[in-house]
């Protein structure tokens, strides 16, 4: 699978998964093709867009609440002809009820503050054995995920990723947040 590029992806005022996190995010999940994924907080869809290439004899499901950021969701699943992706308008709470069947992987990029109630509401859909991964920025976050996954009795696994990349004539490094990834085998 060839992996897909920052600069590919329509991006808008939104934030974005950057492309090495997404990368590392996704493989954690151990996708095969067939699977069929959920990705909670989806933004502009990059990790959506990478999983229903992945999964290209699957399916994705994608849920974001934010209005810009569907917009350009939108176009993305267009621009890259992701017509394995449906997207659900609305907040991960809300939307829960209206998401049937069972999943090979989950995805939390954006909790909207509910971390706790998601895991804990949508590791119910989640099939034994397979992953959800989350990403986090904060430390606080990180450890209420955590906790949360012990709590369920998931494997749980943490990476921490600092990426700098370099810019300009004298190749200055740059860094990016650092960032959590988390996962939890059920």
């Amino acid at each position: 699978m060839i992996y897909i590029k920052d600069e590919e992806f329509i991006r808008g005022n939104c934030p974005m998964t950057k492309e090495e996190v997404r990368i590392l995010s996704v493989a954690k999940m151990e996708l095969r093709e067939e699977d069929r994924v959920l990705d909670i907080g989806a933004g502009t869809g990059s990790i959506s867009i990478q999983m229903s290439k992945i999964c290209r004899d699957g399916s994705v499901i994608a849920v974001e609440r934010d209005k810009e950021a569907i917009e350009v969701l939108y176009k993305n699943k267009e621009k890259f002809q992701a017509d394995n992706l449906e997207i659900i308008e609305g907040e991960a709470l809300e939307a829960e009820s209206k998401i049937e069947g069972s999943f090979d992987g989950i995805f939390i990029g954006g909790s909207g503050g509910n971390i706790e109630e998601i895991i804990k509401k949508y590791s119910l859909k989640l099939k034994k054995g397979r992953k959800i991964v989350l990403n986090f920025i904060t430390i606080d976050n990180l450890y209420k995920a955590m906790n949360t996954l012990r709590q369920l009795e998931f494997e749980v696994e943490c990476t921490q990723v600092s990426i700098s990349k370099t810019k300009g004539k004298s190749y200055m490094l740059f860094a990016n947040n650092p960032i959590f990834i988390l996962s939890g085998r059920k």
